[in-house]
């Protein structure tokens, strides 16, 4: 298993617009995580600067890599490009992090 973290940005006041998106995530979404080996996926977000943090454990970093290309998930980052900071092709920007420390 493979455990990946990463931070994205949200913009002002857009912290409740967010966690209602994402309590209604759509199940087309849900499943092609799934499909794409996604698993234990959670967001935690720092209310103080508006900075998400990222945690999924992935079966295949090959295959994850590949959902970005599906309609689906293009189709949820045009969805949530007008609350967070994007790339030009919506897709957010997030900037992995580096596991320093981890126990089960």
């Amino acid at each position: 298993m493979i455990r990946k973290g990463f931070k994205m940005k949200l913009f002002k006041g857009m912290c409740e617009e967010y966690k209602k998106r994402h309590d209604n995530l759509w199940l087309e979404m849900i499943k092609m995580i799934h499909e794409h080996g996604g698993k234990n996926y959670s967001i935690f977000l720092d209310e103080e600067t508006n900075t998400l943090f990222g945690y999924i454990e992935l079966e295949d970093e090959e295959l994850w890599n590949k959902s970005s290309e599906t309609e689906i998930c293009q189709k949820w980052w045009k969805y949530m490009a007008d609350i967070m900071e994007t790339n030009q092709d919506s897709s957010p920007i997030s900037v992995e992090l580096n596991e320093v420390f981890h126990l089960d």
